[in-house]
């Protein structure tokens, strides 16, 4: 007589379903503390200032002294000396009616359940544990090294004009106030030309003090000599401006102006240049113009000083201009764009970011390539993206 079979015993294998629900990534350390490993500081700073910065808002939430280490100073002289920097996203949304800004950065997504055979991949929108800073959607904001700075007004509900300076430090993700601008000035347009900041734009606009210059090195302030009366009523409100090859391009409700900064003079600008060139949605990319308009990327320098479109292009999504911005990501464009969601009624919409290597072929030809394009953040569909630029760390 045989013996009865034994029923083996079936364990259920975790799922490797992610969950519907991803609870958005916040820098900053957890509530309880893990303990470090058994490894000297200086080491571990070594092997940290190696990582891509995409990885460091997912490690510093591994325990407060790692989140620490991750905003030392000393983590980023290492990785300068190691010629290891690199540029990082950064991201400004508003989320209204609430007037205050909340500001994210790039970074890589934490993805515990993924399969070991396929590659890992993912981006996402960190938020900043850091204060929100003050309103940032009419201010200028430039960056320089791994600062952002925030200029100018008008400031929150007093619509004003200021001459208030915040900064962003990137490498510690924390603000502090800069040297006041000389002129309190209101919806002021800023750009950076060798390693000068540069802020046009006054509530005034037969102000003599037009526009001044920052010097960094120094922290000081100093006021540029003024285009004649007659050309800044042509530049009365400023819509658009860039620094490109030294000069600073600015375009009003009727005319253009540049601003020659190793001349130190002022000249009419081409109108060919303000013919496509639209608010919000451009970048410059080592001084050349790029602009999204009408579903489409063009390019403008002051070789060909023709608009031409980017040729090249493909997987990129239609979306409307007024959503989008572009940045300088390194030399390469980074695009941010948002979608509703139809299947929560529209009520909240997904924060898309694509990014794009440029290629030079000729004088007449650049060629954009995707390199990828993912969702990085859920909002709720009042959630507008007020900048986005990119800091060296």
């Amino acid at each position: 007589m045989s013996s009865p079979v034994k029923k083996r015993k079936t364990i259920k294998k975790p799922s490797l379903k992610k969950n519907k629900e991803t609870p958005p990534l916040v820098l900053g350390p957890t509530p309880e503390s893990t303990p470090n490993p058994s490894l000297p500081d200086d080491l571990l700073l070594s092997c940290f200032a190696r990582a891509s910065r995409l990885y460091y808002p997912t490690l510093s939430l591994v325990s407060k002294s790692f989140a620490s280490l991750f905003a030392s100073p000393e983590l980023y002289k290492t990785r300068s000396s190691l010629g290891r920097t690199e540029s990082c996203l950064y991201v400004c949304l508003s989320f209204h009616p609430d007037p205050t800004p909340r500001w994210f950065t790039l970074c890589r997504k934490p993805d515990r359940t993924m399969p070991l055979k396929k590659k890992p991949r993912g981006y996402a929108l960190a938020k900043l544990p850091t204060p929100p800073s003050r309103s940032a959607h009419w201010s200028g904001l430039v960056t320089v090294g791994s600062d952002i700075y925030n200029i100018g007004g008008p400031i929150d509900e007093a619509n004003e004009p200021s001459s208030s300076v915040s900064i962003l430090d990137c490498r510690s993700n924390t603000w502090r106030d800069g040297p006041s601008m000389l002129v309190e000035r209101d919806y002021p347009h800023a750009n950076v030309i060798d390693g000068k900041i540069y802020v046009a734009g006054d509530s005034n606009s037969t102000s003599p003090d037009w526009m001044e210059v920052y010097y960094p090195k120094t922290q000081t302030w100093e006021l540029v000599s003024s285009p004649a009366a007659e050309m800044r009523l042509l530049c009365d409100t400023i819509s658009t401006s860039a620094g490109i090859e030294g000069k600073v391009h600015i375009f009003g409700s009727s005319n253009g102006l540049a601003y020659d900064t190793r001349e130190g003079r002022w000249e009419s600008a081409d109108m060919e240049m303000d013919s496509e060139w639209v608010c919000y949605s451009y970048c410059v990319v080592e001084n050349v113009i790029y602009v999204y308009n009408n579903e489409e990327f063009k390019w403008y320098d002051s070789t060909v000083r023709l608009w031409k479109v980017l040729k090249g292009l493909k997987g990129l999504p239609k979306f409307p201009r007024y959503t989008a911005r572009l940045a300088d990501f390194g030399g390469k464009m980074a695009v941010l764009w948002g979608r509703g969601v139809a299947s929560s009624g529209y009520v909240d919409k997904i924060i898309w970011c694509a990014v794009i290597a440029l290629e030079r072929r000729s004088d007449q030809e650049i060629w954009g390539k995707v390199e990828w394009k993912e969702p990085v953040l859920k909002v709720p569909k009042s959630c507008s993206i007020d900048h986005a630029l990119a800091a060296t760390v």
